[in-house]
């Protein structure tokens, strides 16, 4: 763990904001899947000389929404294309359909591959919920529903912000803070009352852009340098190891015997 004793804040808070691709469940990875399948054939038609790498995905793409990650990496190598709209077919050449090609490819893994929550972070989930700690779901993923079901994880989040949300709402995405801010007030509590939990580098300068009580970086891949860079207090490779800093009440053990 990074920096640990910016975390003893976490008992006093009201509320956690968690990400969800790479924080709650592996679904980064099947992301990272997806857009290799994108990009990889589709540089190489464009006759790019430099082709797509996983760094390309968490420089230009990581907790971005779908279409500004579909943008960043074309801006990277100096194409331009046509936005289109959100409904364009997966084969024109837009930045719609660039994106709708990746959300396809997303979709055919995770039914094949289906997705379970990192055993540490449903941990420490339980152990929120049990020290009376509000819990919400903010994800630039239109697919955020879909994976929560897929995971089993639904009907643990009343509030829920993902990409689907926040375009219905003109709620500007990650790396601006607006969705968390939106998230926290639908709980009912101030940005300083919460935490943000994050394991890409513009999730995490959401969180400090919007002034939240702690912003824990996940290190999933990204670095804890380049966390702590973008203003993470604190880095853990495992929600699990935030199990100590709750303040979980004890087990009920049945009525006190009285004193003599």
């Amino acid at each position: 763990m990074t920096s640990p004793p910016a975390v003893a804040r976490l008992s006093s808070l009201s509320a956690l904001l968690f990400d969800l691709d790479g924080v709650l469940t592996p679904t980064a990875d099947v992301h990272m899947h997806a857009w290799s399948r994108l990009f990889t054939p589709y540089l190489a038609e464009k006759g790019i000389e430099h082709g797509y790498t996983d760094a390309d995905y968490f420089t230009y793409i990581d907790g971005r929404p779908r279409y500004d990650g579909v943008r960043a990496l074309l801006t990277s190598r100096g194409i331009t294309l046509p936005e289109g709209t959100p409904d364009d077919a997966p084969g024109l050449e837009t930045v719609g359909g660039l994106g709708n090609r990746k959300n396809s490819a997303f979709h055919e893994s995770l039914a094949a591959d289906g997705v379970a929550a990192y055993p540490g972070s449903l941990a420490f989930l339980d152990a929120a919920v049990a020290a009376g700690i509000e819990v919400a779901v903010v994800t630039s993923s239109r697919n955020g529903v879909a994976v929560l079901v897929a995971a089993g994880l639904r009907d643990r989040f009343d509030v829920v912000v993902d990409g689907v949300l926040a375009a219905e709402q003109g709620i500007a995405g990650k790396p601006g803070p607006d969705t968390y801010l939106h998230a926290a007030g639908l709980l009912g509590f101030p940005a300083s009352a919460c935490a943000v939990l994050e394991d890409a580098s513009s999730g995490v300068a959401a969180g400090r852009a919007g002034g939240f009580g702690l912003v824990v970086g996940v290190n999933r891949g990204v670095g804890a340098d380049t966390l702590l860079a973008q203003g993470a207090d604190v880095v853990v490779d495992d929600l699990a190891e935030l199990l100590r800093f709750l303040a979980v009440p004890p087990a009920a053990s049945g009525p006190a015997t009285p004193t003599p």
